[in-house]
């Protein structure tokens, strides 16, 4: 085949994919990158940073990139790196839980909220961790005295906790103050994933704010260890940039394996070969956007999740919990078969696990008349 034959046949294949820009993705925690990353992608396409020796401008834009996501998170000087997204950034941060806690001898019992990611469950199958569930609270939240006494009752037995900013079914956060509190007391590792809440909650307007909820999560608290925080999410990088934070690179040396054919001696991401495209195309949109760009970013889309959950309550729907960031769940105990009759008609939305509801995510996609649209569809499908 030559050339264009290909680029014609190729498009018949893309020409299949959903368009964000339709207003018709409601589910996906992605969105349309930024224009601006297209050339860069184009810049960067060839880079590896999985051998960094020899691309040395790559890795320091991963460096500057890392210190960027820092000190939106109260730490300039994390150690970290802009991987594939969220999973791999949950299986770094429980790989390192693993070796400090084989190092002091701790057994490897880790609490997870049961509104965890589901790249727990693949972190608990890889690396056999022991999870307690804790129970969660009316909000959705872990009960953090259960988690006081349960570390109480079993000294030097618990070796990490994983609390969650921005969960991904509910958009609901963990009270992390309190975990690192308890995670400083006893000795303990605490991981955040704010995969999608990293580059929402550091912007959001304070109006949005609910009270029933601890929006601090970063590492102005001292107990925080590591973050797990997604450029390609509403940071607006393309996939795949997602990024993993430590408090500092004394955690390097628990992920670190020997790679003597590469031109560093040690690796410590999980993926070996990794395009420098999510690192650079990271940098340049945040060196773009800025602290004003995202604010703007974020809170539109608040200002549509509000409308959208307004406008709910008039057709007679109700909500499992007041939108805590741009997460709407719209209680339906026919959740699956909703959701299939929705896609019939061309709105792609998800459902939740830990309750009876749809699962709409509002990204900067979303227009307006896209709510009003999916909303009119949403009042026929429920009319049988």
């Amino acid at each position: 085949m030559d050339e264009l034959s290909i680029l014609n046949e190729l498009r018949k294949y893309r020409d299949m994919d959903l368009d964000y820009e339709d207003g018709t993705i409601l589910g996906s925690m992605c969105t349309k990158p930024h224009p601006l990353t297209r050339k860069i992608s184009e810049m960067f396409f060839e880079t590896n940073l999985g051998d960094p020796g020899l691309f040395k401008g790559t890795r320091e834009l991963e460096k500057q990139a890392i210190s960027m996501i820092g000190n939106v998170l109260g730490n300039k000087d994390a150690f970290g790196y802009i991987i594939s997204g969220g999973t791999e950034a949950n299986l770094t941060a429980m790989r390192a839980f693993k070796n400090v806690s084989k190092k002091s001898g701790k057994s490897l019992n880790i609490i997870i909220p049961e509104t965890a990611h589901f790249s727990f469950d693949k972190a608990k199958d890889i690396m056999d961790l022991n999870v307690i569930r804790p129970p969660l609270t009316k909000y959705f939240t872990m009960d953090v005295k259960f988690i006081r006494d349960y570390v109480f009752d079993n000294p030097n037995k618990i070796s990490g906790i994983v609390g969650i900013s921005g969960c991904t079914e509910l958009g609901s956060i963990d009270n992390i103050a309190e975990l690192s509190k308890i995670a400083v007391d006893n000795d303990i590792l605490l991981h955040v994933d704010a995969a999608f809440g990293g580059f929402v909650i550091p912007f959001l307007y304070d109006k949005y704010k609910l009270k029933n909820y601890r929006y601090e999560f970063d590492f102005s608290l001292e107990g925080v260890s590591s973050i797990t925080i997604d450029p390609h999410k509403m940071g607006l990088a393309p996939i795949s940039a997602g990024g993993i934070l430590f408090r500092n690179n004394s955690f390097k040396k628990y992920l670190d394996v020997d790679s003597p054919y590469l031109t560093e001696k040690q690796q410590a991401t999980l993926i070996g070969t990794r395009s420098g495209v999510g690192a650079a195309a990271t940098w340049g949109v945040m060196k773009l956007l800025g602290t004003s760009g995202y604010k703007k970013i974020v809170n539109d889309s608040m200002e549509k999740t509000y409308y959208l959950t307004r406008k709910l309550r008039e057709y007679g729907f109700k909500t499992a919990i007041d939108p805590v960031i741009n997460i709407v769940s719209i209680v339906d105990e026919h959740k699956n078969e909703t959701c299939a009759k929705l896609r019939e008609n061309g709105f792609h939305v998800s459902v939740s696990r830990c309750v009876d509801a749809l699962r709409i995510v509002i990204m900067p996609h979303i227009e307006f008349e896209h709510i009003d649209i999916f909303l009119d569809c949403l009042s026929n499908t429920k009319r049988y």
